[in-house]
Protein backbone atom coordinates (compact mmCIF):
# COMPACT_ATOMS: atom_id res chain seq x y z
CA UNK A 1 0.00 0.00 0.00
CA UNK A 2 1.35 3.02 -1.03
CA UNK A 3 1.68 6.23 1.21
CA UNK A 4 -1.48 8.12 0.16
CA UNK A 5 -3.54 5.62 0.49
CA UNK A 6 -2.68 5.77 4.60
CA UNK A 7 -3.72 9.66 4.39
CA UNK A 8 -7.61 9.71 5.61
CA UNK A 9 -9.77 12.11 2.93
CA UNK A 10 -8.94 15.27 5.31
CA UNK A 11 -5.68 14.75 4.66
CA UNK A 12 -5.63 13.82 0.94
CA UNK A 13 -7.93 17.00 0.65
CA UNK A 14 -5.85 18.99 2.28
CA UNK A 15 -2.43 17.82 0.52
CA UNK A 16 -3.82 18.67 -2.88
CA UNK A 17 -5.10 22.00 -1.91
CA UNK A 18 -1.70 22.91 -0.89
CA UNK A 19 -0.05 20.60 -3.94
CA UNK A 20 1.66 18.91 -1.58
CA UNK A 21 1.08 15.94 -3.85
CA UNK A 22 -1.92 16.31 -6.93
CA UNK A 23 -4.93 14.35 -7.50
CA UNK A 24 -3.86 12.65 -9.79
CA UNK A 25 -1.19 10.66 -7.96
CA UNK A 26 -3.69 10.25 -5.31
CA UNK A 27 -6.05 8.58 -7.60
CA UNK A 28 -3.52 6.25 -9.13
CA UNK A 29 -2.34 5.30 -5.75
CA UNK A 30 -5.61 4.01 -5.11
CA UNK A 31 -6.03 2.56 -8.43
CA UNK A 32 -2.84 0.69 -8.14
CA UNK A 33 -3.92 -0.53 -4.65
CA UNK A 34 -7.29 -1.78 -6.43
CA UNK A 35 -5.04 -3.63 -9.29
CA UNK A 36 -3.53 -5.07 -6.79
CA UNK A 37 -6.01 -6.45 -4.45
CA UNK A 38 -9.30 -6.37 -5.51
CA UNK A 39 -9.47 -9.63 -7.64
CA UNK A 40 -9.04 -11.39 -3.90
CA UNK A 41 -11.89 -9.09 -2.31
CA UNK A 42 -13.94 -8.49 -4.91
CA UNK A 43 -14.95 -5.02 -3.15
CA UNK A 44 -15.40 -3.31 -6.35
CA UNK A 45 -17.41 -4.07 -8.87
CA UNK A 46 -17.21 -1.26 -11.51
CA UNK A 47 -14.45 0.87 -11.98
CA UNK A 48 -14.72 3.72 -13.61
CA UNK A 49 -10.89 4.32 -14.35
CA UNK A 50 -10.96 6.68 -17.02
CA UNK A 51 -13.50 9.03 -16.57
CA UNK A 52 -11.86 9.28 -12.66
CA UNK A 53 -8.48 10.28 -14.15
CA UNK A 54 -9.47 12.86 -16.57
CA UNK A 55 -11.53 14.49 -13.28
CA UNK A 56 -8.58 14.35 -11.14
CA UNK A 57 -6.81 16.13 -14.31
CA UNK A 58 -9.09 18.40 -13.85
CA UNK A 59 -8.88 18.91 -10.52
CA UNK A 60 -5.48 19.45 -10.71
CA UNK A 61 -6.16 22.82 -13.18
CA UNK A 62 -8.36 23.91 -11.18
CA UNK A 63 -6.29 24.00 -8.12
CA UNK A 64 -3.49 25.65 -10.47
CA UNK A 65 -6.02 28.46 -11.31
CA UNK A 66 -6.88 28.60 -7.79
CA UNK A 67 -10.00 27.09 -7.71
CA UNK A 68 -11.34 24.72 -5.10
CA UNK A 69 -14.61 22.62 -5.90
CA UNK A 70 -15.63 21.82 -2.17
CA UNK A 71 -13.98 20.23 1.09
CA UNK A 72 -13.47 16.85 -1.06
CA UNK A 73 -11.81 18.58 -4.09
CA UNK A 74 -10.00 15.66 -5.77
CA UNK A 75 -10.82 13.20 -3.29
CA UNK A 76 -11.74 9.94 -4.46
CA UNK A 77 -14.64 8.16 -2.66
CA UNK A 78 -16.77 4.65 -3.45
CA UNK A 79 -20.20 4.01 -3.58
CA UNK A 80 -22.28 1.11 -2.45
CA UNK A 81 -23.92 -0.21 -5.55
CA UNK A 82 -27.51 0.04 -3.94
CA UNK A 83 -26.94 4.47 -4.99
CA UNK A 84 -28.24 5.29 -8.44
CA UNK A 85 -24.98 6.81 -9.84
CA UNK A 86 -25.45 9.10 -13.18
CA UNK A 87 -24.47 7.40 -16.52
CA UNK A 88 -22.17 4.34 -13.89
CA UNK A 89 -23.90 1.28 -13.64
CA UNK A 90 -26.46 0.30 -10.73
CA UNK A 91 -27.22 -2.70 -9.85
CA UNK A 92 -27.81 -4.08 -6.44
CA UNK A 93 -26.36 -7.28 -6.96
CA UNK A 94 -29.53 -8.00 -8.73
CA UNK A 95 -30.10 -9.63 -11.98
CA UNK A 96 -33.12 -7.35 -13.50
CA UNK A 97 -30.15 -4.46 -12.80
CA UNK A 98 -27.85 -5.78 -14.42
CA UNK A 99 -27.68 -2.98 -17.50
CA UNK A 100 -29.12 -0.51 -15.43
CA UNK A 101 -27.55 3.22 -15.67
CA UNK A 102 -29.32 5.75 -13.85
CA UNK A 103 -29.52 9.31 -15.49
CA UNK A 104 -29.47 10.86 -12.03
CA UNK A 105 -28.06 10.46 -8.90
CA UNK A 106 -28.83 9.65 -5.72
CA UNK A 107 -29.17 12.84 -3.67
CA UNK A 108 -26.21 11.29 -1.10
CA UNK A 109 -24.17 10.71 -4.10
CA UNK A 110 -24.97 13.96 -5.98
CA UNK A 111 -23.82 15.92 -2.80
CA UNK A 112 -20.18 14.27 -2.65
CA UNK A 113 -19.78 15.05 -5.73
CA UNK A 114 -20.76 19.01 -5.56
CA UNK A 115 -18.16 18.85 -2.48
CA UNK A 116 -15.29 17.83 -4.68
CA UNK A 117 -15.15 14.13 -4.68
CA UNK A 118 -14.48 11.97 -7.59
CA UNK A 119 -16.77 9.11 -7.85
CA UNK A 120 -13.72 6.02 -8.60
CA UNK A 121 -16.26 3.09 -8.59
CA UNK A 122 -19.41 0.98 -6.98
CA UNK A 123 -18.65 -1.39 -4.12
CA UNK A 124 -20.55 -4.78 -3.93
CA UNK A 125 -23.25 -5.54 -1.90
CA UNK A 126 -25.78 -8.23 -0.44
CA UNK A 127 -28.46 -8.59 -3.20
CA UNK A 128 -30.88 -6.12 -3.07
CA UNK A 129 -28.85 -5.04 0.21
CA UNK A 130 -30.52 -8.26 2.39
CA UNK A 131 -28.47 -10.02 3.75
CA UNK A 132 -25.06 -10.08 6.00
CA UNK A 133 -23.03 -11.00 3.82
CA UNK A 134 -22.14 -9.90 0.36
CA UNK A 135 -22.99 -11.67 -2.18
CA UNK A 136 -25.46 -11.98 -5.03
CA UNK A 137 -26.24 -13.03 -8.06
CA UNK A 138 -24.47 -11.34 -10.63
CA UNK A 139 -20.50 -10.86 -8.60
CA UNK A 140 -18.62 -13.23 -6.82
CA UNK A 141 -18.87 -12.72 -3.34
CA UNK A 142 -16.58 -10.04 -0.71
CA UNK A 143 -14.06 -11.47 0.89
CA UNK A 144 -12.76 -9.72 4.54
CA UNK A 145 -9.24 -8.24 3.63
CA UNK A 146 -7.95 -9.48 6.89
CA UNK A 147 -9.13 -13.32 6.53
CA UNK A 148 -10.69 -14.23 3.05
CA UNK A 149 -12.40 -17.13 4.53
CA UNK A 150 -14.11 -15.02 6.18
CA UNK A 151 -17.10 -12.22 5.27
CA UNK A 152 -16.91 -8.42 5.06
CA UNK A 153 -20.22 -8.55 6.43
CA UNK A 154 -23.40 -7.18 4.43
CA UNK A 155 -25.22 -5.74 2.98
CA UNK A 156 -22.78 -2.94 2.81
CA UNK A 157 -19.50 -5.09 3.14
CA UNK A 158 -18.35 -4.40 -0.01
CA UNK A 159 -17.61 -0.61 0.70
CA UNK A 160 -16.43 -1.88 4.19
CA UNK A 161 -13.67 -4.34 2.81
CA UNK A 162 -12.79 -1.25 -0.06
CA UNK A 163 -12.13 1.33 3.09
CA UNK A 164 -10.17 -1.05 4.89
CA UNK A 165 -8.23 -2.61 1.85
CA UNK A 166 -7.20 0.79 1.13
CA UNK A 167 -9.06 1.08 -1.93
CA UNK A 168 -10.53 4.46 -0.71
CA UNK A 169 -10.45 6.72 2.25
CA UNK A 170 -14.38 6.95 2.13
CA UNK A 171 -17.28 4.90 1.40
CA UNK A 172 -20.39 5.01 1.09
CA UNK A 173 -23.31 2.74 2.45
CA UNK A 174 -26.42 1.98 3.94
CA UNK A 175 -28.19 0.27 7.08
CA UNK A 176 -31.59 -0.67 7.36
CA UNK A 177 -30.33 -3.36 10.10
CA UNK A 178 -26.73 -3.09 11.06
CA UNK A 179 -25.53 -3.02 6.64
CA UNK A 180 -23.26 -0.53 7.81
CA UNK A 181 -22.25 -1.42 11.32
CA UNK A 182 -22.03 -5.06 11.03
CA UNK A 183 -18.94 -4.77 7.76
CA UNK A 184 -17.13 -2.45 9.56
CA UNK A 185 -16.87 -4.40 12.73
CA UNK A 186 -16.11 -7.16 10.29
CA UNK A 187 -13.30 -5.46 8.42
CA UNK A 188 -11.72 -2.82 11.55
CA UNK A 189 -13.10 -0.07 10.36
CA UNK A 190 -15.33 3.43 11.45
CA UNK A 191 -19.41 3.34 10.41
CA UNK A 192 -21.52 5.74 11.17
CA UNK A 193 -25.31 5.06 11.13
CA UNK A 194 -27.11 8.47 11.04
CA UNK A 195 -30.37 9.08 12.90
CA UNK A 196 -33.05 8.45 10.77
CA UNK A 197 -34.02 11.19 8.33
CA UNK A 198 -30.88 12.95 8.35
CA UNK A 199 -29.70 11.58 4.99
CA UNK A 200 -31.62 11.44 2.32
CA UNK A 201 -32.12 7.90 1.23
CA UNK A 202 -33.63 9.22 -2.60
CA UNK A 203 -32.12 7.10 -5.30
CA UNK A 204 -32.02 4.23 -3.24
CA UNK A 205 -32.41 0.74 -3.62
CA UNK A 206 -34.00 -1.68 -2.91
CA UNK A 207 -37.24 0.25 -4.54
CA UNK A 208 -36.80 -0.80 -7.83
CA UNK A 209 -36.18 2.65 -10.22
CA UNK A 210 -39.94 3.88 -11.32
CA UNK A 211 -41.19 1.95 -8.11
CA UNK A 212 -43.43 4.04 -5.83
CA UNK A 213 -40.90 4.50 -2.64
CA UNK A 214 -41.93 1.77 -0.05
CA UNK A 215 -38.79 1.65 2.52
CA UNK A 216 -40.14 4.60 4.72
CA UNK A 217 -38.99 3.53 8.02
CA UNK A 218 -35.45 2.72 9.81
CA UNK A 219 -33.70 3.26 6.29
CA UNK A 220 -29.87 5.19 6.78
CA UNK A 221 -27.49 6.45 4.66
CA UNK A 222 -23.95 6.88 6.04
CA UNK A 223 -20.47 7.09 5.48
CA UNK A 224 -17.41 3.99 6.14
CA UNK A 225 -13.44 5.56 7.20
CA UNK A 226 -10.59 5.02 8.77
CA UNK A 227 -10.61 8.13 11.17
CA UNK A 228 -13.59 10.10 12.77
CA UNK A 229 -12.50 13.41 11.61
CA UNK A 230 -13.44 11.66 8.00
CA UNK A 231 -17.00 10.54 9.61
CA UNK A 232 -17.70 13.58 10.69
CA UNK A 233 -16.75 15.37 6.90
CA UNK A 234 -18.92 12.76 5.12
CA UNK A 235 -21.97 13.68 7.59
CA UNK A 236 -21.57 17.19 6.90
CA UNK A 237 -21.43 16.88 3.68
CA UNK A 238 -24.49 14.25 3.10
CA UNK A 239 -26.71 15.64 5.79
CA UNK A 240 -29.69 17.62 5.18
CA UNK A 241 -32.99 18.23 3.75
CA UNK A 242 -34.28 17.06 0.28
CA UNK A 243 -37.02 17.72 -1.94
CA UNK A 244 -36.85 14.54 -3.44
CA UNK A 245 -37.44 13.08 0.43
CA UNK A 246 -39.47 15.97 1.84
CA UNK A 247 -40.22 13.78 5.16
CA UNK A 248 -36.34 15.14 6.42
CA UNK A 249 -36.66 17.77 8.21
CA UNK A 250 -34.49 21.01 7.77
CA UNK A 251 -32.81 20.68 10.27
CA UNK A 252 -28.52 21.59 10.59
CA UNK A 253 -26.64 18.92 12.45
CA UNK A 254 -25.63 19.40 16.10
CA UNK A 255 -22.47 21.20 17.24
CA UNK A 256 -20.53 19.29 19.19
CA UNK A 257 -20.33 20.44 22.92
CA UNK A 258 -16.66 19.16 23.63
CA UNK A 259 -17.14 18.21 27.21
CA UNK A 260 -14.46 16.48 28.60
CA UNK A 261 -14.82 12.69 29.20
CA UNK A 262 -15.20 13.20 32.83
CA UNK A 263 -18.53 15.30 32.37
CA UNK A 264 -19.98 12.61 30.26
CA UNK A 265 -22.37 9.68 31.64
CA UNK A 266 -22.05 6.77 29.52
CA UNK A 267 -23.93 3.30 30.20
CA UNK A 268 -22.13 -0.06 28.47
CA UNK A 269 -23.58 -3.61 28.48
CA UNK A 270 -22.61 -6.66 26.56
CA UNK A 271 -25.61 -8.61 26.73
CA UNK A 272 -29.15 -7.65 25.10
CA UNK A 273 -31.94 -10.01 26.44
CA UNK A 274 -31.01 -13.20 26.15
CA UNK A 275 -28.59 -13.25 23.32
CA UNK A 276 -24.88 -13.36 24.03
CA UNK A 277 -21.48 -12.37 22.59
CA UNK A 278 -18.22 -14.08 22.56
CA UNK A 279 -15.80 -14.15 25.14
CA UNK A 280 -13.44 -11.89 22.86
CA UNK A 281 -16.38 -9.52 23.05
CA UNK A 282 -16.50 -9.46 26.73
CA UNK A 283 -13.74 -9.02 27.46
CA UNK A 284 -12.77 -6.07 25.00
CA UNK A 285 -15.51 -3.90 26.20
CA UNK A 286 -15.67 -4.54 29.74
CA UNK A 287 -11.04 -3.46 29.00
CA UNK A 288 -12.66 -0.47 27.73
CA UNK A 289 -14.92 0.10 30.39
CA UNK A 290 -12.08 -0.59 32.91
CA UNK A 291 -10.45 2.20 31.02
CA UNK A 292 -12.53 4.86 30.98
CA UNK A 293 -13.41 4.50 34.90
CA UNK A 294 -9.63 5.20 35.06
CA UNK A 295 -10.10 8.52 33.08
CA UNK A 296 -13.02 9.31 35.98
CA UNK A 297 -15.69 8.94 33.60
CA UNK A 298 -19.13 7.88 35.25
CA UNK A 299 -20.25 4.77 33.46
CA UNK A 300 -22.49 2.20 34.67
CA UNK A 301 -23.41 -1.30 33.25
CA UNK A 302 -27.38 -0.85 32.79
CA UNK A 303 -29.98 -0.92 29.74
CA UNK A 304 -33.27 1.00 29.36
CA UNK A 305 -35.22 -1.34 32.31
CA UNK A 306 -39.00 -0.94 30.45
CA UNK A 307 -37.42 -1.95 27.24
CA UNK A 308 -38.84 -5.25 26.06
CA UNK A 309 -36.09 -6.60 24.02
CA UNK A 310 -37.94 -9.50 22.40
CA UNK A 311 -40.87 -7.50 21.62
CA UNK A 312 -38.90 -4.81 19.32
CA UNK A 313 -36.88 -7.79 17.60
CA UNK A 314 -40.59 -8.65 16.90
CA UNK A 315 -41.24 -5.36 16.14
CA UNK A 316 -38.60 -4.50 13.80
CA UNK A 317 -39.03 -7.91 11.74
CA UNK A 318 -42.60 -6.86 10.89
CA UNK A 319 -42.28 -3.57 10.05
CA UNK A 320 -39.15 -4.45 7.88
CA UNK A 321 -40.58 -7.27 5.66
CA UNK A 322 -44.27 -5.25 5.47
CA UNK A 323 -42.36 -2.45 3.57
CA UNK A 324 -39.65 -5.19 1.81
CA UNK A 325 -42.63 -7.01 0.30
CA UNK A 326 -44.03 -4.18 -1.30
CA UNK A 327 -40.71 -2.46 -2.51
CA UNK A 328 -39.04 -5.98 -3.90
CA UNK A 329 -42.22 -5.97 -5.97
CA UNK A 330 -44.43 -8.73 -4.57
CA UNK A 331 -41.61 -10.82 -2.89
CA UNK A 332 -38.46 -11.31 -5.24
CA UNK A 333 -36.52 -14.24 -4.98
CA UNK A 334 -33.97 -13.73 -3.14
CA UNK A 335 -36.42 -12.72 -0.36
CA UNK A 336 -38.80 -15.61 -0.53
CA UNK A 337 -35.42 -17.99 -0.99
CA UNK A 338 -33.90 -16.27 3.07
CA UNK A 339 -36.80 -17.41 4.12
CA UNK A 340 -36.99 -20.63 3.21
CA UNK A 341 -33.48 -20.79 4.21
CA UNK A 342 -34.40 -19.04 7.80
CA UNK A 343 -37.24 -22.46 8.03
CA UNK A 344 -34.75 -24.78 7.09
CA UNK A 345 -32.35 -23.82 9.88
CA UNK A 346 -34.21 -22.95 12.41
CA UNK A 347 -34.11 -26.21 14.18
CA UNK A 348 -29.93 -26.57 14.03
CA UNK A 349 -30.02 -23.77 16.56
CA UNK A 350 -29.86 -24.28 20.07
CA UNK A 351 -33.48 -24.93 21.80
CA UNK A 352 -33.32 -21.97 23.73
CA UNK A 353 -32.71 -20.08 20.76
CA UNK A 354 -35.32 -21.60 18.16
CA UNK A 355 -38.38 -19.48 19.29
CA UNK A 356 -36.39 -16.79 17.03
CA UNK A 357 -38.66 -13.27 17.47
CA UNK A 358 -36.92 -11.53 14.51
CA UNK A 359 -38.47 -14.31 12.14
CA UNK A 360 -41.70 -14.35 14.26
CA UNK A 361 -42.51 -10.95 12.96
CA UNK A 362 -40.70 -11.58 9.36
CA UNK A 363 -43.39 -14.54 9.65
CA UNK A 364 -46.69 -11.75 10.23
CA UNK A 365 -46.72 -11.35 6.59
CA UNK A 366 -48.64 -14.06 6.09
CA UNK A 367 -51.94 -12.64 7.66
CA UNK A 368 -51.19 -8.82 7.21
CA UNK A 369 -53.06 -6.13 7.30
CA UNK A 370 -53.60 -2.60 7.21
CA UNK A 371 -54.23 -2.81 10.89
CA UNK A 372 -51.62 -4.99 11.60
CA UNK A 373 -49.16 -2.55 9.97
CA UNK A 374 -50.01 0.14 12.22
CA UNK A 375 -49.96 -1.52 15.27
CA UNK A 376 -46.25 -2.25 14.60
CA UNK A 377 -45.92 1.29 13.69
CA UNK A 378 -47.68 2.15 16.94
CA UNK A 379 -45.61 -0.34 19.11
CA UNK A 380 -42.13 1.19 17.36
CA UNK A 381 -43.13 4.64 18.58
CA UNK A 382 -42.91 3.61 21.99
CA UNK A 383 -40.12 1.63 21.70
CA UNK A 384 -38.63 4.83 20.48
CA UNK A 385 -40.07 6.87 23.67
CA UNK A 386 -38.32 4.83 25.89
CA UNK A 387 -35.11 5.11 23.96
CA UNK A 388 -35.24 9.06 24.41
CA UNK A 389 -36.34 8.13 27.96
CA UNK A 390 -32.83 6.41 28.42
CA UNK A 391 -30.59 8.72 27.04
CA UNK A 392 -32.20 11.88 29.12
CA UNK A 393 -29.72 10.05 32.01
CA UNK A 394 -27.20 8.90 29.83
CA UNK A 395 -25.43 10.54 27.07
CA UNK A 396 -23.59 7.24 25.13
CA UNK A 397 -24.21 3.91 25.27
CA UNK A 398 -21.84 1.48 24.83
CA UNK A 399 -22.69 -1.92 23.20
CA UNK A 400 -21.54 -4.78 20.70
CA UNK A 401 -21.90 -4.32 17.50
CA UNK A 402 -22.58 -8.48 16.64
CA UNK A 403 -22.35 -11.35 18.70
CA UNK A 404 -19.11 -12.44 16.67
CA UNK A 405 -16.69 -10.70 14.81
CA UNK A 406 -16.21 -11.84 11.46
CA UNK A 407 -17.30 -15.48 10.40
CA UNK A 408 -16.32 -17.88 7.65
CA UNK A 409 -18.78 -17.76 4.57
CA UNK A 410 -21.54 -19.49 4.93
CA UNK A 411 -25.06 -19.74 3.39
CA UNK A 412 -27.67 -17.48 4.64
CA UNK A 413 -29.28 -18.16 7.72
CA UNK A 414 -26.73 -20.99 8.38
CA UNK A 415 -26.41 -21.26 12.78
CA UNK A 416 -23.56 -19.24 13.91
CA UNK A 417 -21.76 -20.50 16.40
CA UNK A 418 -21.10 -18.13 19.37
CA UNK A 419 -18.71 -19.67 22.16
CA UNK A 420 -20.31 -22.98 21.26
CA UNK A 421 -23.57 -22.15 21.61
CA UNK A 422 -25.49 -22.33 18.26
CA UNK A 423 -27.69 -19.50 17.39
CA UNK A 424 -29.75 -18.50 14.72
CA UNK A 425 -28.11 -16.64 12.03
CA UNK A 426 -30.36 -13.30 11.63
CA UNK A 427 -29.66 -12.80 15.44
CA UNK A 428 -26.22 -13.51 15.50
CA UNK A 429 -25.63 -10.94 13.26
CA UNK A 430 -28.50 -8.56 14.05
CA UNK A 431 -29.86 -8.86 17.12
CA UNK A 432 -27.45 -5.75 18.66
CA UNK A 433 -28.13 -3.24 15.38
CA UNK A 434 -31.25 -3.91 14.41
CA UNK A 435 -32.69 -2.89 17.72
CA UNK A 436 -31.20 0.75 16.69
CA UNK A 437 -32.87 1.02 13.37
CA UNK A 438 -36.20 0.19 14.85
CA UNK A 439 -35.58 3.44 17.63
CA UNK A 440 -33.81 5.46 15.03
CA UNK A 441 -31.25 6.25 17.17
CA UNK A 442 -27.44 7.12 15.46
CA UNK A 443 -24.82 4.83 16.02
CA UNK A 444 -21.05 4.66 15.62
CA UNK A 445 -18.88 1.80 14.82
CA UNK A 446 -15.22 2.27 16.22
CA UNK A 447 -13.14 -0.90 16.81
CA UNK A 448 -11.16 -1.32 20.09
CA UNK A 449 -9.56 -4.89 19.65
CA UNK A 450 -9.10 -7.73 17.76
CA UNK A 451 -10.59 -11.27 18.27
CA UNK A 452 -8.72 -14.30 18.67
CA UNK A 453 -9.00 -15.47 15.39
CA UNK A 454 -5.79 -16.11 12.96
CA UNK A 455 -6.07 -13.35 10.25
CA UNK A 456 -4.19 -14.36 6.90
CA UNK A 457 -3.96 -10.63 5.76
CA UNK A 458 -4.58 -10.40 2.30
CA UNK A 459 -4.05 -6.82 2.00
CA UNK A 460 -1.16 -5.56 4.19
Amino acid sequence: MSELTYLSASELAKGIREKTFSAVEVLNSYLSQIVKYNFKLNAIVTLDEKKALQQAKEADEAIARGEIWGVLHGVPVTIKDTFETAGMLTTAGYKPLAKYIPKQDATAVARLRAAGAIILGKTNPAELAADYQSSNSLFKRVNNPWNLNCTAGGSSGGSAAAVAAGFTPLALGSDLGGSIRQPAHCCGILGIKPSEYRVSTAGHVPELPGKPRCVRHMLSAGPFARSIEDLKLCLSIIAGSDRRQPDLPPISLDVPSHRPLTARRIAWTDRFGNIPVTKDTTEAIQKLVTRLESFGTQIEQTIPQEFNFNAAWETYGEILVYELYVAESIFSRQSMRHSLNFLFYSRQVDPEFQNNPMVRGFYRLLNATFERYFQALTRRERFMAQMDEFFDTWDIFLCPVATVPAFTHRPTGQPIEVDNKKLPYIMACGAYTTIFNLTGNPVVTIPIGRSRMVYLSACR
